[in-house]
């Protein structure tokens, strides 16, 4: 086991993770977004007025992506396990 193939490993861990985080992370900002502009317009000025439509969308988005995440993880779980002999040895 060489550097480059650690490397490679740790570069796939990442790229999943952000690949499968991204969605949920962008759905969550978006909807932040559109409560601030709500808030500058209305001049309401409620801290946790952000928080539920986030929990809302992000759950949602959760039961949207879901399955799409899971397979994601699974698939790298598999590789990762499939190759265990290159750890090893």
């Amino acid at each position: 086991m060489n550097s480059h193939f650690v490397i490679g490993v740790a570069e796939q861990g990442i790229m999943t993770v952000l690949a499968v985080s991204l969605p949920l992370l962008l759905l969550a900002l978006g909807v932040g977004l559109v409560v601030s502009i709500f808030q500058a317009t209305t001049q309401i000025q409620e801290q946790t007025l952000a928080f539920i439509p986030k929990i809302i969308a992000v759950l949602a988005g959760l039961v949207f992506f879901g399955p799409w995440m899971l397979s994601r993880i699974v698939d790298y779980s598999f590789q990762i396990f499939n190759n265990l002999y290159k750890f090893v040895g």
